[in-house]
């Protein structure tokens, strides 16, 4: 079946450009691009008024199988994906037991199948993520593993972190790094600065991430390892970043939607939903992290997705557990934050969401071109919604976005020429 895209505005995030092309996909391919296609028998998807992006992909998603299920799962995960516009994502190894063998990783892509977006896995870097011996990364590699990272557990000794970026180097994986000294973080509930000590909570410092920051990207330039910073979100670590770009480190960052959109303010009230790892800091550090977005130090915006059940939420500050659920809240703050005031052309922000996150795993695609796989998001720039949490297609609700007026919304998610969202509503 044929499937012709008229009327919306193409974007090309190679060229950074807008053009009005009309897209015919069959086979799950995009067979022709041009103005004014025709195909009779096609399925006509008029698009007129919004953008037609190459499919989005969010590289720091936990999706919590194996393991905790009750939280989320990959078929709710991809189906919270679906709806916020991506194509696919990139698992956290994080599970239980954790992703740091063939089996767990052979698993979670059989499991994708059945889903509503692609997942791509990523592995840990050291056994259980403790930190202490290097998992078998080859075979890692061998099944599906597009990366490797101890996500939410820091390698805080270096000289294993050294020993991951040589083997990793030989087999030409990005090591993504969760950029944490827990020496100085130990015992912090939020970002240390007025608002901590308001509320009377142990705050972790800005220099618990830059101190890390900046021994990555020395290893990283000693080892010539592809290093990926995970969820940077500091003035600090957004300078060490930009100069070791300027002396031609291989290293690439992301920065999440709550860091570029939120203070530590969104604290006050003890609100557990806002109570993020690492957290979220003060207006300097959220403007900076926006300029390292708009002049490119930052490369990738991912949204560290990661839900928690209502109880566990629904506790003592102290006892709640760290993350929010971002998939399908991602896109409009994107533009709500980031596109209509200017800050990121859509051709940028495109590329942030799109064809740098497929680079730095070392996949294909993120331009739509003639062969590639009809991998498409289509953008209403001008829709706008209140986010309710409850209408979400993900089994977690933890969020302080709740009520929140977003503009620039996902109203198409193609995987491969399949439709799996349309007009706001997943398609069984």
């Amino acid at each position: 079946m044929q499937l012709l895209i008229k009327g919306g505005e193409l974007v090309d995030p190679v060229a950074e450009t807008l053009d009005q092309v009309d897209i015919l996909v069959q086979g799950g391919r995009i067979v022709d691009l041009g103005k004014g296609l025709q195909a009779p028998g096609a399925e006509i998807v008029e698009a007129s008024g919004c953008y037609v992006c190459p499919g989005l992909v969010d590289m720091h998603v936990h999706l919590r199988e194996p393991g905790f299920e009750y939280k989320e799962d990959i078929i709710s995960g991809t189906r919270a994906a679906a709806m916020g516009g991506f194509t696919a994502v990139a698992s956290m190894p994080n599970s239980d037991p954790v992703a740091d063998n063939a089996t767990v990783i052979r698993y979670i892509l059989e499991k994708a199948r059945e889903g509503a977006a692609k997942v791509y896995p990523i592995g840990a870097l050291t056994k259980g993520s403790k930190g202490r011996e290097l998992t078998e990364m080859a075979d890692l590699k061998k099944a599906g593993a597009v990366a490797l990272s101890d996500d939410g557990m820091p390698v805080m000794d270096a000289g294993m972190m050294r020993r991951v970026m040589q083997y990793a180097a030989m087999l030409g994986l990005t090591v993504i790094s969760h950029c944490e000294d827990l020496t100085l973080a130990a015992g912090g509930q939020m970002h240390e600065g007025a608002v901590s000590s308001m509320l009377g909570l142990q705050g972790i410092p800005a220099a618990a991430e830059e101190v890390m920051v900046a021994r990555d990207i020395l290893l990283a330039e000693s080892t010539g390892c592809k290093l990926h910073l995970a969820h940077i979100s500091t003035r600090g670590s957004v300078r060490l970043l930009r100069q070791a770009k300027e002396r031609g480190v291989k290293v690439t960052a992301e920065a999440t939607p709550h860091h570029f959109t939120l203070t530590e303010e969104a604290v006050l009230g003890f609100n557990t939903n806002a109570k993020v790892n690492p957290p979220l800091r003060s207006r300097e550090d959220v403007e900076a992290v926006k300029e390292g977005l708009k002049d490119g130090t930052i490369d990738v915006i991912a949204t560290d997705h990661a839900p928690h059940a209502f109880h566990e939420k629904d506790v003592e500050f102290q006892l709640a557990p760290n993350g929010l659920v971002g998939l399908e809240t991602a896109l409009g703050l994107v533009f709500t934050e980031l596109v209509h005031p200017g800050i990121l052309t859509v051709p940028q922000a495109v590329a942030k969401l799109s064809r740098h996150p497929r680079q730095v795993l070392g996949l294909a695609g993120g331009r739509l071109e003639k062969g590639a796989p009809a991998d498409i998001t289509l953008i209403d720039p001008q829709l706008s919604e209140v986010v309710d949490p409850a209408n979400w297609a993900g089994k977690s609700r933890n969020t302080p976005f709740g009520g929140r007026k977003l503009t620039g919304l996902p109203v198409m998610t193609l995987v491969e020429g399949r439709i799996v969202m349309q007009n706001r509503r997943l398609r069984e």
